[in-house]
């Protein structure tokens, strides 16, 4: 089960994500995410992860989508940030081919 918080002002939406980050959950995060993101090109998007307790590999493609996308993410766990960094260094990776 996963629970999407979505807050926003004029320059910021906030994505608050608590729960598993996997199966099912994964898709309506993405169909969220891609609505959202269509709709307000311009925003900052933050992805707080810090009450996101499992990730699986769907997760993890939905959070490299999120990542190439242009968000911002927030993360105090080990996992969830040593995650994070090895996301980025795959986009870094796929700029340099």
């Amino acid at each position: 089960m996963l629970r999407i918080t979505v807050t926003e002002n004029a320059s910021e939406q906030r994505w608050t994500l608590q729960g598993r980050l996997t199966g099912n959950s994964t898709d309506e995060l993405i169909a969220n995410w891609k609505t959202n993101r269509d709709s307000f090109p311009s925003r900052n998007f933050v992805v707080d992860l810090n009450d996101v307790i499992s990730i699986d590999k769907d997760g993890e493609q939905a959070l490299l989508m999120m990542m190439r996308d242009g968000a911002q993410f927030v993360a105090t766990g080990l996992y969830t940030r040593h995650l994070l960094e090895s996301l980025s260094m795959q986009i870094a990776n796929e700029a340099d081919h």
